[in-house]
């Protein structure tokens, strides 16, 4: 049996999307068949240290991302000797802390080690780092015995440095749809007190400086202005557990909403599990999720609304991504265009025909992204595909 050692920043019941992509890619893995999975993560104090499912073990040790993380990672190396080490980067989860730049290279003297790079953000090294920073990020690819990145433009960013030993592999919907036949929409809507005549345009997902909420906010309230019965349902927790930059902004939001005077028709369901999420996706009319630096498949939240064969609009992608076809799969618009955005979403609600044409491209789309296939391509990389 091959054993795999993963480290993450975070993991369920912590929220955030990196934990969810690793317990998802965990089950995947063990699913293949002969491969062990031991999760190395931050302890909770109402967790156990140490919870075994199946052949995913995992280890709640790490009370804080620093200096001291390689020896609590090396000292369960030493009873669970790993085939290969993946960390699961995100500046973010880890509290911006660069000892997880090194690790890479100081694990690779001794097992195989690769970084699944979930974004490019650099992390904080010390005032006025300035160039250093970037050059963190790059060393820890270079040093790193092989790297993943989920997305096109990650991918081209990290060649350009020179980074070789390097796979594209995409994320699938951290949130498996659940089959929800006898969905009951007026009902769901009573039960969280909208009204039942209200269009409700769906937001899944933390509120972030790069999800355009400014831009989502002024569009309802630009909808609203010209006489739309329209609201703002958001599926999820607000801010999650790893980056506290996520609550000022959800401030600044909230700010906002007084400001345009819509607070009343912001609707937020709070963290959900899997099921509820399902039946929140079947309530809007559309999904909204403006990114500001444009739609990526790096998007855990895109890939989970089109799991739910959502009719989504969203911004236009920064770099070539052909699966993404306008008025196909996607509504595509501007980032930072809350009159576009409101334009888009009125299209879409408007016209019965253009939205089933969405929901049945985003299903279609997402058929491309399963786990099974996303486990196969990491093993296959990492060479440790079954025989």
């Amino acid at each position: 049996m091959k054993r795999i050692t993963i480290i993450t920043g975070e993991y369920p019941p912590m929220q955030g999307g990196v934990g969810d992509y690793t317990r998802q890619l965990a089950q995947a893995v063990v699913a293949q068949g002969d491969y062990e999975v031991h999760v190395v993560t931050k302890y909770l104090p109402q967790r156990p240290n140490l919870e075994r499912a199946g052949n995913i073990t995992v280890h709640r040790l790490i009370s804080h991302w620093g200096w001291r993380t390689r020896s609590n990672v090396e000292s369960i190396h030493r009873v669970y000797p790993p085939d290969v080490v993946n960390i699961q980067y995100q500046a973010a989860a880890y509290q911006m802390h660069p000892a997880i730049n090194l690790l890479p290279a100081m694990l690779a003297r001794r097992v195989p080690t690769w970084v699944t790079f979930h974004d490019l953000k650099v992390p904080y090294l010390f005032p006025k780092a300035g160039p250093l920073r970037w050059k963190a990020i790059v060393n820890m690819a270079k040093s790193a015995t092989g790297c993943i990145v989920t997305n096109t433009e990650d991918f081209d960013a990290l060649r350009q440095e020179g980074v070789t030993r390097l796979h594209l592999i995409p994320i699938g919907s951290n949130i498996a749809p659940a089959a929800i036949p006898d969905f009951d929409r007026q009902a769901w809507l009573a039960s969280h007190n909208i009204p039942p005549d209200k269009l409700l345009v769906g937001y899944f997902g933390f509120w972030n400086e790069s999800k355009g909420g400014e831009s989502l906010l002024r569009a309802i309230a630009e909808l609203r202005a010209q006489g739309r019965n329209v609201g703002l349902l958001h599926i999820g927790g607000q801010t999650g557990d790893s980056d506290p930059t996520n609550q000022t902004y959800a401030a600044r939001l909230s700010a906002l909403a007084q400001e345009l005077g819509i607070q009343v028709h912001i609707h937020a369901t709070g963290f959900l599990e899997d099921t509820a999420v399902s039946m929140a996706f079947a309530a809007c009319s559309c999904v909204a999720l403006p990114y500001r630096d444009g739609a990526s498949f790096r998007r855990g939240t895109l890939m989970a609304a089109l799991a739910h064969g959502c009719a989504v609009i969203t911004t236009r992608p920064r770099v070539s991504t052909p699966e993404m076809i306008h008025e196909e799969n996607l509504l595509l618009v501007p980032p930072d265009s809350p009159s576009s955005l409101a334009e888009a979403i009125a299209r879409t609600l408007d016209n019965p025909t253009l939205r089933r044409k969405l929901q049945a491209g985003a299903r279609a789309l997402s058929s491309q992204f399963q786990w099974g296939h996303i486990a196969a391509q990491m093993l296959h990389a990492m060479k440790l595909a079954a025989d």
